[in-house]
Parts: C-alpha cells; structure tokens; sequence
C-alpha cells in the first residue's frame, strides 16, 4: 500500500490545503473499507462460523498501517494549524473532526481485535484447563464488548451477535467447571420429599454421603493446582459465593443438622483408593437431647473432613477476582454456615443443656470450657472470625439462661395444672401444711443488708394479755375440698420461692416475679377456660370458690415467709402478695354468687308453675302446687348432695339456708297475695306447706356422716331467715279467728312479728267470709 503522507507533503515543507482535503478523504474511505471489510469478516467468523485466519491477519495489517498514517497525518496538520491559525480556522477544524471521526472508527476495530484475540486466548486457555487464564480472558472480552457499546458507530446486529457469543462461551467454561467440580464433590442425598414419620426419617437421614475424589490418591501439591484453578475461575466469574452458597445448605440441611438434632446419628469418616467418603451412621440413643460435648465433636469431625480434604488450598491468588485478598475458602464456608450453625446449636442443644436447678449451676463450667475448646477448634481451622464468641457468649451468660428456662418451665407448669380438670379433689383441713424446704439462716446469706426485724416468739398460742388466748387454728382455713390442681400449683409457687433465696440476685428477682406472674395467669385463666363447667355445673363453681379461698390464705403470708431470705429491694418490703388477696376473694365469690343466682332462678321458675297457689281445692291445681314444691324440695336435696363434703360447713350451710329462704319467701309472699283462700284450699295449702317443714331441715347434710349433720339440721332458723314466718303461717292457715286475734295480741304477738298489718289483714280477709267478728278482729290489728 502506497504511503498517504509522502504524497501529501510539499517539496516547501508547507501543506497544502487542497491536497490535505483530498487525502483525508481518501484516507476516510479507505478507513470505511477496511470497517466493512471488519464487520463482514465478525459476521463471517461468530454468526455464520466461516474459517478466516488469513483475512483477518490482512485486516489486522491494513488497520495498523492506516493508524500510523493517520498519526502522522494527525501530527503534521495540527503542526500546520498552529502555524496558519488566522487564515484557515475554519477548513482545518472540519478535517480535524473528520480526522477524529476516523480515529474513532479506527478504535472499535482496535477493540473488535482485542475481543477476538481475548477469545482466542479464552478457547485455547479452555483446552489446556487453564480456567484461571481462561475466566480472565473472558473477563477482558467483556470489558472490550462493554468498551464498543459505549461508542457510536457500530451496528447494533454486530453487538448482539457479540454478547451471544460472550454468553456462550462464559456458560461453556461454568460447564466445564461444574463438571470439574462435580468429579471432586460428589453428594449422595436420600431422595425427595422427606418422609413425615420419625422412624422413617431416620432411616432416610442415613443415606446421606458426601464422597470427595481423587483425594488421597494424589499428593496434596499435584492436586491442589486444579482444584485451586477451578474454585478462582468460580471466583473471576463471580460464581464463588454461590457455588459455595449452595454446597453450604446441602451440608447443613443434610449433615449438620441431623447431627446437632438427633443424638441417635453419627458421623463416620472412610478413606479409600483414591476417595474420601463422610456418611451418616446410627448409634445408641442415650437420651433425647444429644450433650454439648457430642455435639461439638460430630460437628468438628465433619469440618475437619472438608478442611483437609477438600478446602485446603494454601496460595489463593485473589488479584485475578472478586474475592478480597484475606479471603480464605473455609471463611468463607464458615461465615456461611456459621449463623444457623450456631442457632441450631443454641436451640437444640445448650438450650437443653441448662441445669433444671440452681445446684447443678457449678457443674455448668464444663459445658463453658468445652464451648470454647470447640470455638477455637474452629478458629485454628479459619472456619470461624476470631471476633465470632456466639456460642461462648450464650453458654457464659447461663445464670440469665438457668433463670428465663426456669421461669419459663414454671409457667408453663403452672399453665397446665390450670387448664387441667378441676373435679380432681384433695381434702384440705386446718391441720393441712405445705412442705417447704428450709431455708437459709439469714445471717449466712450473702445478700444486701436485711432490714431489722422484731423478734416473733414460736408458739401454737399468742398472749393477747388479760388472760385471753388465740386458738392456735384461729387463722386456719377451715375444712374443703380443692382442685389437686390448686394444691399443686401452691406447692410450686413455694418451691420456686425456696430455690430463690439460694440463687443470685438476677435470678432471685427473675423468679419471684415469675410466681406474681403465674397467679396473674391463673387470675386471667381460670375463668376463662373453664368459662362453661363454672356456669353449668354448681359442684366445680364451689370448688372453684374453694380455689380461689384457698390461694388468697397462702398468699397472705407467702411472701413474708421468704422476705428475709431474698435480695434488696425484695428484702425490704417488696416481697408481698397481699394486693392479690381481694381479687381472688372477689374472683371465687362472684363466680359461686353467679351459681347461686342460677339455682335461684331455677327454684323460682319452678315455684311459677304452682298456679300461684290459688283453688287448690280443684285437683289440677293442687297436683301443680304439689309437683312444683316437690321439684323444689328435689333440686335443694340434690344441691346439698353435690355441695356436700366440698364447702366449708358454714358456707354450705348459708348457702343452702339462702336457696331455701328464697323458696318459702315466694310461697309466703304467693300466699299472702290471695284474695280468698276457701277451707279446703287452707289444708292443701298447710299440707305443702308440712312437706317443706319436714323436709327441708334434711337438705342441711354438710358433712357426708349422718349422725353430724343433726345439729345443722336444727339450726334451720339460723341459715333460713324467713323459717319462723313459714311456720307462723302455717299456724295461720289452721287457726281459727279468734287464735288470730289472741297471736295478734295488740301487735305483740307472734303473728305480729312475722307478719306487718297489711299482711295480716290480707290473710284474714282471704280466709274468714266477711261476717262482723271478722270486721272486729281486723279492727283489732293496727
């Protein structure tokens, strides 16, 4: 090819602007051939696979001779510019930018040529198993193709026939890689799904295997080049993390795991010609919760595995890729891993490992020092941060640990026994007692200061002075029965208080708080949970009031029992339970008052289907009046029955004396409101009226031994506040007019005092006809 500049340039050492102008342009057309020339012979080589090596040695010629032309040409004009700049600014800028137009042109073909050198290099790198050399090489093709569509100029069809042929060729080296990888891992996993049974899921667990190849039967040195080559073209390509990524949850899912959950597995490690295999074994399960200890060393044997049989690359060249320079493989393993690792751990086995109570806290040390044999095992291995304490942090913490764990199994102890039935009874009389263990003299106890206390002096009897004592059962609660639920709840609110005064100040506070919590929770539980047997069933309310009783007693002096024996503030007057003492009360007494109101209904709605007692002389109304009292008299019996043995005698007995008084005050108030009442219904009257009398003291059977229930019995006035006034009138529905007038005896009389004048009146008028000694006699009553 001719040289453009010598044929430009002047015999005079000057430039002439007509020849400048025409040899740009032939240089412009010349570049434009030589373009074409370029894109057909890319289009030839990527799309349609033509064989073009010598071509495209031609081109490579032409496009560098053309560069050094232009070079010079580019040189002497701006030579020739500065010297005429006055008289030519103008023509000389547009050969300028036609000239920049060219270099621009000429730059695409420079990188077009370095993207195809760069996959030369890539395909001849790829044949060798060169993958660090050959992920390079793509890497610079794509910064060469990232170059050309950032500039203008180019068809798009040619750059899109490019980023295919990048793409092709970045997923061919991921291929070979993976298979590389393939052959140096191979996972055998038990199929998917996982079965849902326990015992198939063992088994299933156990197929799980982990072969590393051609491990052992090289040395470390011979192998360690490829595996390093294959692992850093993962990196340059920025496939690392994720190939790692997913290795790290197949190892996790499949063997880190079952082995931190089941203490029944165990790891076994074969090295054979040329393998090395990990796989999962079944071993004697000696209990449900593996140890710390046993942990630690299934999981450090299966790191050590992959440490020194897979992930033991020494030299790590991180310039060529995306992975920091201090990156080593089993960090970054590790920083995978670590996280749920460590909480699995935490969860599924320290957690477990905690001792149940405060004495077993000094054999907790071992637990620390293997927890940190463990983490540093880790460190020495680089699979763990030296900064990274998760495990030792926890296991250091255990006084907080020991606390939550034994709040939490106190409440949730307690949450069972209050959602368990409440018809499971035990007897509580006056001599009944808690065992509590003894407690620590409080000048032993390494606590704050405790406050000066007056000097009690232990006696069954107090000297109140003047010769008067206290019965030492004074302030007993008195004889019941209570849920076995409730009793057992008590029991563990003081044995929780008992293991507080021998715990730390942290902890003591913790479970003190945890015992206010629980009767809190018992408060908000009870009633509702047991929300439908307290309303339907009378015998569970009155056990339930019973409860309630019974835990409002303990509480009064629960936390005085142990004041002295707890850590400031609680030594100091904060260890009370007195502010729960009235809501209880108030808990279990309008929960049996809402009982008693139902059983009242239920009385009086039998009493209205007596026909208010009127014409009993007709026979249809006095078998309603006679089948109306019997139910009432029926359902008080079998009332008494139900609450027999199970309240307190005195609570029984104004309990039933109460539903009895309401149903004689509605007879009586029946009775009274009758305008006439003819003699034969006066007898049928009096003889229901006998069967209550003669009946009703019998429902009084607080006690289930007969012979002691006979004073009760005889002290029907005393519970029944309306028995007199029912048996005065009975008198009234036999006596004659005059035994009125004589029990009246000027407002002094028996009839007077149960019965006001307007009753009276109201009686006389309904049973005497209206004659003149009965207007005498209602005369009389005033």
């Amino acid at each position: 090819m001719a040289s453009f500049v010598a044929e430009v340039l002047a015999s005079s050492g000057k430039l002439e602007k007509e020849d400048i102008g025409t040899k740009i342009s032939k240089l412009a057309r010349r570049v434009e051939e030589v373009k074409g020339e370029v894109c057909d012979m890319i289009n030839k080589k990527y799309e349609e696979f033509i064989p073009s090596l010598k071509n495209g040695e031609d081109l490579v010629n032409q496009v560098d001779g053309i560069s050094m032309e232009i070079d010079v040409l580019k040189s002497q004009i701006e030579n020739e510019v500065q010297r005429d700049l006055h008289v030519a600014v103008t023509e000389f800028t547009e050969l300028k930018q036609q000239l920049e137009k060219s270099t621009a042109l000429l730059s695409v073909l420079t990188q077009l040529h370095e993207f195809d050198t760069a996959l030369g290099t890539h395909h001849q790198a790829l044949l060798e198993k060169n993958y660090i050399k050959s992920a390079t090489h793509l890497n610079k093709a794509q910064s060469n193709l990232t170059l050309l569509k950032s500039k203008k100029g180019i068809e798009l069809k040619m750059l899109q026939v490019l980023s295919t042929e990048l793409i092709v060729q970045k997923e061919k080296l991921l291929y070979h890689l993976g298979e590389e990888w393939k052959q140096l891992a191979v996972w055998n996993l038990p199929p998917s799904p996982a079965p849902t049974k326990a015992e198939d899921l063992f088994g299933w667990t156990l197929k799980t295997e982990l072969r590393l190849c051609n491990m052992t039967s090289k040395k470390k040195s011979d192998l360690e080049p490829l595996l390093v080559s294959i692992l850093q073209g993962f990196a340059i390509l920025g496939e690392l993390t994720r190939k790692l990524k997913f290795f790290s949850q197949i190892l996790m899912k499949y063997v880190l795991k079952p082995l931190v959950l089941d203490p029944s597995l165990d790891v076994e490690i074969e090295l054979q010609t040329g393998d090395a295999v990990l796989r999962l074994i079944a071993v004697e399960k000696q209990s449900d919760h593996a140890s710390p200890t046993e942990v630690y060393r299934k999981v450090i044997n299966v790191l050590e595995f992959l440490h020194q049989h897979l992930l033991y690359v020494s030299h790590w060249d991180s310039v060529v890729c995306d992975v920091k320079q201090d990156a080593i493989l089993t960090e970054l393993l590790g920083d995978m891993i670590w996280e749920d690792l460590s909480e699995i751990i935490i969860k599924n086995c320290l957690v477990y490992s905690i001792p149940a109570n405060s004495s077993q806290l000094d054999q907790y040390e071992e637990v620390i020092k293997e927890t940190d044999k463990f983490e540093k095992k880790l460190k020495d291995m680089q699979f763990l941060r030296e900064h990274s304490t998760d495990l030792l942090k926890y296991a250091r913490n255990v006084n907080v640990h020991f606390a939550s764990k034994k709040c939490q199994d106190v409440i949730v102890t307690a949450r069972n026994l209050m959602t368990s039935e409440i018809h499971n009874t035990v007897k509580i009389t006056p001599d009944s007692k808690i065992s509590i263990p003894k407690l620590p003299n409080v000048g032993l106890v390494s606590k704050a200061k405790m406050p000066a206390t007056s000097n009690i002096v232990p006696s069954d009897m107090v000297n109140l002075g003047y010769g008067k004592q206290l019965n030492h059962r004074t302030l007993c609660i008195p004889t019941c029965r209570i849920s076995e639920s409730v009793q057992k709840l008590i029991e563990l609110a003081y044995r929780t208080l008992s293991e507080a005064t021998s715990a730390t100040p942290e902890c003591a506070m913790q479970l003190f708080y945890t015992v206010r919590n629980m009767f809190h929770l018992f408060y908000d539980v009870v009633p509702t949970y047991h929300k439908d047997t307290l309303q339907k069933l009378p015998q569970l309310a009155a056990i339930h009031h019973n409860n309630c009783m019974y835990i409002a007693h303990h509480l009064i002096t629960l936390g005085h029992q142990f004041q002295c024996n707890l850590p400031s503030p609680l030594c100091n007057g904060a260890a009370t339970f007195v502010d729960f003492v009235p809501s209880f009360r108030r808990l279990g007494t309008e929960c049996f008052l809402v009982q008693l109101r139902s059983q009242r209904d239920e009385l009086l709605e039998r009493l209205s289907n007596a026909r208010n007692l009127s014409s009993l002389d007709d026979v249809d109304n006095y078998t309603a009046a006679n089948k109306a009292v019997r139910q009432v008299i029926h359902q008080l019996k079998r009332l008494g029955k139900v609450w027999q043995d199970v309240l307190p005698v005195h609570i029984y007995c104004k309990s039933m004396g109460t539903l009895l008084n309401t149903a004689i005050t509605e007879i009586v108030n029946k009775v009274t409101a009758l305008e006439d009442i003819s003699s034969e219904s006066a007898d049928c009257l009096y003889s229901l009226c006998k069967v209550i009398l003669e009946e009703g003291p019998q429902i009084f059977q607080p006690l289930p031994e007969e012979s002691e229930n006979k004073k009760y019995q005889e002290e029907v006035p005393v519970y029944v506040s309306k028995w007199p006034k029912f048996k005065e009138l009975m008198i009234v529905l036999q006596a004659s007019l005059q035994e009125l007038v004589d029990r009246w005896t000027d407002g002094k009389g028996p009839f007077a005092a149960e019965f006001s004048p307007v009753e009276a009146k109201s009686l006389i008028r309904a049973l005497f006809q209206n004659t003149e000694r009965r207007a005498a006699a209602l005369a009389k009553i005033k």
